[in-house]
C-alpha cells in the first residue's frame, strides 16, 4: 500500500458543557445532543481514529503507524515514541464553561497512569460576545491559600479571566490550572493523553448520570504551578502566505498560514508528520499531482515521506502541525 495524504473519520465526543457549534460552524454531521470534542486525530486506547478515504479507508492511526513506522510520522519521531502517535489533534465547542482543571506531566502521568502527559495548546475559531478563557493565576498564592479557596469556592477569583477573540492563541504546559469559558470554539493540539484533574466544576450535575462529576484535588495538589505571569496569551505576528510561528514547545511545533495564493512547502528538512487544520475558509492541498481539500473544521495528515507539498486558496488559514 502506498501512503498519501489522510483524512480521518472523527469521533465525536459527549460533554456536559458541550453545544452545536461543531455542527452549525464547523458543519459536522452528528444527531447526539450535547457534543463538545471533535477528536480528529487520535491514537488514545480505544478511541482510535480510522482513515475516512482512499485504498488505507478503515484502518486506525495504529495500524498505519505499525505497518509504515518512520515513512507515516518520521525516522526520528518512530525512534522516540515506537507505534504510540504523539499528539491528539481536536475541536471544542464549550456552550457552558469547562471545570477548572490541570494535566500531569509525562513523568506524574506515565507513573500513575501509563500514560504520556498532556501539554496543549488552543486557537481561538470563534468567541461570543465577552467569552473568555480562564489560564493560569492573576495573584500570588501557594498550597496553603489554594486549598482555602477550594474549600471556600472561591478559586475563580484568584484566576487569570481573559476576554478573547478569534486568532487567540494560548500555551498550556502541564501544571498550569486552566479552563475554557462558555461561547468558546477552538482547535486544540496536545500530546496524546486523556488525563484531566477536575479541581472545580460549579457544583454542577450532570443531567445524564444524575449526579456530580468526580474532581481530583488530591492528585492534583501537587504540581500545581502557582506563577504569575504578565501575560499567557502567545503573541505572534502573521504574514501571507508563509508559515508564522505560534507556538513550539518540546512537544510539538505549530505555525499558521494565511493564504491567499500558491503556496510550495519542501519539508524535506523536517523528519516528522505534518498535520493540517483548517481554522478559516477552504484549501487545497496537493501531494504528487492529487489534490486533497479540506474545509474550516477539518483535517489532514501528511506522511513524512511527502515533502514536496503545494498549498491553494483564495482566502484561508490554516494551522500547521509536526513533531
Amino acid at each position: 500500500m502506498k501512503l498519501y495524504p489522510l483524512q480521518f473519520t472523527p469521533l465525536f465526543k459527549y460533554r456536559i458543557w458541550g453545544g452545536e457549534k461543531l455542527k452549525t460552524e464547523l458543519k459536522k454531521q452528528y444527531k447526539e445532543n450535547n457534543i463538545g470534542e471533535s477528536w480528529e486525530i487520535s491514537d488514545v486506547s480505544g478511541d482510535e481514529t480510522k482513515v475516512a478515504k482512499g485504498s488505507l479507508k478503515g484502518n486506525t492511526l495504529r495500524d498505519l503507524t505499525m505497518e509504515f513506522k518512520g515513512d507515516l510520522i518520521g525516522e526520528a519521531v518512530y525512534e522516540k515514541f515506537g507505534e504510540e502517535f504523539p499528539l491528539l489533534i481536536k475541536f471544542i465547542d464549550a456552550k457552558t464553561p469547562l471545570s477548572i482543571q490541570v494535566h500531569p506531566s509525562n513523568e506524574v502521568a506515565k507513573m500513575r497512569h501509563g500514560s504520556f502527559g498532556k501539554n496543549e495548546m488552543w486557537y481561538v475559531m470563534q468567541a461570543d460576545k465577552d467569552a473568555e478563557l480562564i489560564v493560569g493565576f492573576d495573584e500570588k498564592i501557594d498550597t496553603d491559600s489554594y486549598k482555602t479557596h477550594l474549600e471556600n469556592n472561591t478559586i475563580l477569583n484568584v484566576m487569570h479571566h481573559e476576554t478573547v477573540q478569534k486568532g487567540d492563541t494560548f500555551y498550556i504546559p502541564t501544571g498550569r490550572v486552566h479552563a475554557i469559558g462558555a461561547g468558546v470554539l477552538l482547535a486544540e493540539i496536545q500530546q496524546t493523553s486523556d488525563v484531566t484533574y477536575r479541581i472545580y466544576d460549579y457544583d454542577r450535575v450532570d443531567s445524564k448520570t444524575g449526579t456530580k462529576r468526580e474532581l481530583h484535588n488530591e492528585l492534583a495538589i501537587d504540581f500545581i504551578d502557582y506563577e504569575v505571569h504578565d501575560t499567557y496569551k502567545t503573541e505572534y505576528s502573521i504574514e501571507k502566505n508563509v508559515s508564522n510561528k505560534l507556538v513550539h514547545s518540546p512537544y510539538f511545533k505549530t505555525n499558521i498560514l494565511d493564504i491567499n495564493s500558491t503556496v510550495e512547502k519542501d519539508y524535506s528538512a523536517i523528519d516528522s508528520f505534518i498535520i493540517y487544520m483548517c481554522v478559516e475558509g477552504s484549501i487545497e492541498i496537493v501531494s504528487e499531482g492529487e489534490t486533497y481539500t479540506i474545509n474550516n473544521g477539518e483535517t489532514l495528515l501528511v506522511p513524512a515521506t511527502l515533502n514536496n507539498i503545494i498549498l491553494k486558496a483564495e482566502n484561508a488559514k490554516v494551522l500547521e502541525v509536526y513533531y
